[in-house]
């Protein structure tokens, strides 16, 4: 017979041993990584960090379930499989978890049930590994460099070149000296003792540049030598501490940040050994790329360079970010984000001419794309010179969606141009007086810019070098705004822009200065903006809705009176007659990330009686037949628009309309549609002979609003008129006739026409 307490004591033994396993709590869900030798971002072991420490997982239990928590906390949309006794090699420090059991519905892996954290029977030759499927859930909207940091990014933060020859200090962008890096908080360098070219390339790539050189080490070692000699140099007292260095460093030459290697801070515990005996600090000389080495080039140069590259940005905010595009059989087209990650995306950026990406981006936050989607699935290793040597899937074979293209954010060199200018005197840090530091006898000064001629290009190119995105204004009346005192002279005028500069020190200017105004309340000034809008034309419907229409007199006076036909119409016997008129709908589309709205308010708006609605732009688009040497033969006066959303694609609410003097705009993904039947959808050819034309559409041709890309706002066709008929062929935007040699130095001739 059991006593009583026996049997008590026997059925809570039994009830523990029946315990399901504890669920872990935590304040906030543990990190989760995948790695692994050569495995790609959406499979590798599985590893928890908990207590500052990775550590693996046991695989007992563990199946599809538990993978799919994984994977999802990884910011995946589910898992394909998991893999078993590591697949993906054996892990180093503890087994964290053990018998993991999910329901399958946890946000984290650290909300299923385990025996406990560390709490494992298990070898490392038991690790878990699980594969993702490639596709980012949609909450997940970018891969950055400091999530991807190894065990120690924390630690790990920044790199510099310290320059050593005395003509690399002259320069402001610094491509050459000694490796510092930044750990915890303090500068160290880098002894050169197992030092690579491919550590070079990953730290070259970190700077923004492209890729590395060979280094002059013998020349260096003679100048350390004679620093070691020099008993006044405390450059030998540092190197005898082991806080002064970084033991070793062990790149593959494909990661986007130091911290993805192998780094060794300082010799193994336990040896006392000095950090570099014998060594010196390694040294590594930069590529610049051609944004630095010809950083003065213009629009025609870009141009030729985008179609040698085969790869451009667009819509970005700042220098080295945007949505990827390619050009692919003459036709520039996206990229999805389906298994997008930083290693292609350096691809790009190196491609570009800039260093290695910090951020990868998905889900079109860069906004989305036109047209084809050229790739998918792209797997790039790290080691191919372009985006097209990568391997990869067509955009079509598995269902990529413009809402899923991707974008890039690539490191760029500093070039020291943020510090040149500043703002002041505005409401907010993202507007003001313009102030710049130029050279005035030989000393740098602060002053501001004079306004006569200070448009929106030069406005784009200020905000650009503020790091503050695209111009929303440029200003030419600052009185409301009070400068910074002691800098209100103006010290440069006469700035015009393209619009492709890095500074306003790079675009041309005057001499001397000269400003017809003086200095004070008429500086320049810009209002800054992260997110614009993007209009381009439909090239195709222009193409297929063309005809010729011979109108009467009669039903023209509406049209005569806004100016939608020739001067020679002026001169005629009204009401008898005709006008010969080229006819066919557009469709204007905001490509951007900001809805289209007027540069004036409502109560600058003009009501036009014959139409009866109000125009909010004067000069919106232009209508032109050009011959094939940039000459303007006929012109349709489209001037006054009101601007409304015509279509917008489903779950995409209107929201402006021109009637019962309703806001206008065009809203982000709508079109704004103007029929072919509409008054003055047209040229007015009259007085034009048959032979072979260029028919040309600008719109917002004076910037008046602004635009995140200017390249896309005209579009021509080729145009055969025979006195009776007329055909449009060939119609492209502007910026895709940078895939045809054929008009290349055409759309130059016609692009100083309309200027």
């Amino acid at each position: 017979m059991w006593s009583l307490p026996a049997a008590l004591s026997l059925l809570l033994l039994l009830l523990l041993l029946q315990a399901p396993p504890c669920r872990l709590q935590s304040p906030s869900p543990a990190k989760l990584r995948l790695v692994g030798p050569g495995s790609r971002p959406e499979e590798g072991r599985l590893e928890v960090l908990h207590q500052g420490q990775w550590g693996t997982v046991c695989d007992d239990d563990f199946a599809l379930q538990e993978a799919t928590v994984a994977c999802r906390q990884l910011g995946f949309e589910t898992a394909l499989t998991w893999a078993h006794s590591a697949k993906y090699g054996q892990g180093e420090g503890p087994i964290w978890l053990d018998n993991v059991r999910c329901m399958g519905t946890e946000s984290s892996l650290d909300q299923c049930r385990s025996n406990g954290w560390g709490v494992s029977d298990c070898s490392h030759s038991e690790d878990i590994g699980v594969v993702c499927h490639p596709q980012r859930h949609r909450g997940y909207l970018s891969e950055r460099v400091s999530n991807a940091l190894g065990p120690q990014g924390r630690q790990l933060e920044e790199v510099r070149l310290k320059p050593i020859l005395a003509s690399a200090k002259r320069h402001s962008l610094v491509t050459e000296g000694a490796v510092e890096v930044k750990y915890e908080g303090h500068w160290r360098q880098v002894c050169d003792q197992d030092w690579t070219r491919n550590n070079s390339k990953v730290v070259c790539g970190m700077l923004g540049f492209p890729s590395e050189a060979p280094v002059k080490s013998l020349y260096y070692r003679r100048v350390w030598n004679l620093k070691m000699k020099d008993p006044k140099s405390r450059l030998k007292s540092l190197t005898q501490k082991n806080s002064f260095w970084i033991h070793r460093v062990n790149c593959l030459g494909t990661e986007p940040h130091l911290a993805n290697c192998q780094v060794q801070v300082a010799p193994a515990q336990g040896k006392l050994q000095p950090a570099c005996p014998g060594g010196m600090h390694a040294v590594v000389s930069c590529v610049a790329g051609h944004k630095e080495s010809r950083a003065e080039v213009g629009p025609t140069a870009w141009q030729q360079e985008w179609q040698e590259l085969k790869v451009r940005l667009r819509s970005g905010a700042q220098v080295g970010e945007g949505r990827v595009e390619v050009l692919m059989n003459h036709q520039w087209g996206t990229v999805c984000d389906h298994g997008w990650n930083l290693i292609s995306a350096s691809i790009v950026c190196r491609q570009l001419g800039f260093g290695s990406a910090r951020e990868a981006l998905f889900g079109a936050q860069l906004g989305q794309g036109l047209g084809p989607i050229h790739l998918s699935e792209v797997r790039c290793r790290g080691s191919e010179r372009t985006l097209s040597d990568c391997p990869s899937l067509e955009g079509s074979q598995n269902g990529c969606k413009h809402e899923n293209d991707a974008a890039v954010r690539c490191n760029i060199p500093d070039m020291g141009f943020k510090n040149q200018v500043r703002l002041a005197g505005g409401r907010n840090p993202q507007e003001g007086v313009v102030e710049v530091q130029v050279e005035v006898n030989g000393v740098r000064r602060w002053g501001a810019v004079c306004s006569d001629h200070w448009g929106l290009t030069e406005a784009m190119v200020a905000c650009r070098q503020l790091g503050l995105g695209f111009a929303n204004h440029a200003i030419k009346d600052t009185w409301y705004w009070q400068g910074t005192p002691g800098a209100t002279n103006v010290v440069m005028s006469g700035v015009r822009c393209s619009g492709t500069e890095l500074a306003l020190q790079q675009c041309q200017r005057h001499g001397p200065v000269l400003c017809s105004h003086g200095s004070g309340r008429s500086s320049a000034g810009v209002s800054c903006t992260d997110s614009a809008p993007d209009l381009v034309m439909n090239a195709q419907l222009v193409q297929e809705t063309a005809y010729l229409e011979d109108r009467p007199l009669s039903q023209l006076y509406c049209a005569h009176e806004e100016n939608c036909l020739s001067r020679s119409a002026d001169h005629m016997d009204w009401p008898y007659g005709y006008r010969r008129l080229l006819r066919f709908s557009s469709q204007i589309y905001n490509l951007g990330r900001a809805d289209f709205r007027p540069k004036t308010g409502r109560h600058s708006w003009i009501w036009h009686q014959c139409h009866r609605h109000y125009h909010s732009i004067e000069v919106f688009t232009h209508y032109d037949l050009l011959t094939l040497n940039g000459s303007k033969v006929a012109e349709g006066h489209k001037a006054s628009f009101c601007l409304e959303d015509t279509h917008c694609p489903p779950g995409l609410q209107k929201r402006y309309a021109c009637a019962n003097f309703g806001e206008q705009g065009v809203t982000v993904g709508c079109w704004d549609t103007y029929r072919h039947d509409i008054d003055c959808q047209w040229v007015d050819i009259t007085d034009v002979g048959p032979g072979n034309y260029i028919f040309q559409v600008v719109v917002n041709p004076q910037f008046e609003v602004a635009e995140s890309d200017f390249s896309n706002n005209m579009m021509r066709c080729h145009c055969k008129y025979d006195g009776h008929r007329v055909w449009l062929h060939n119609c492209h935007t502007g910026d895709s006739y940078r895939a045809n040699s054929e008009l290349s130095l055409e759309q130059e001739r016609l692009r100083n026409n309309f200027i």
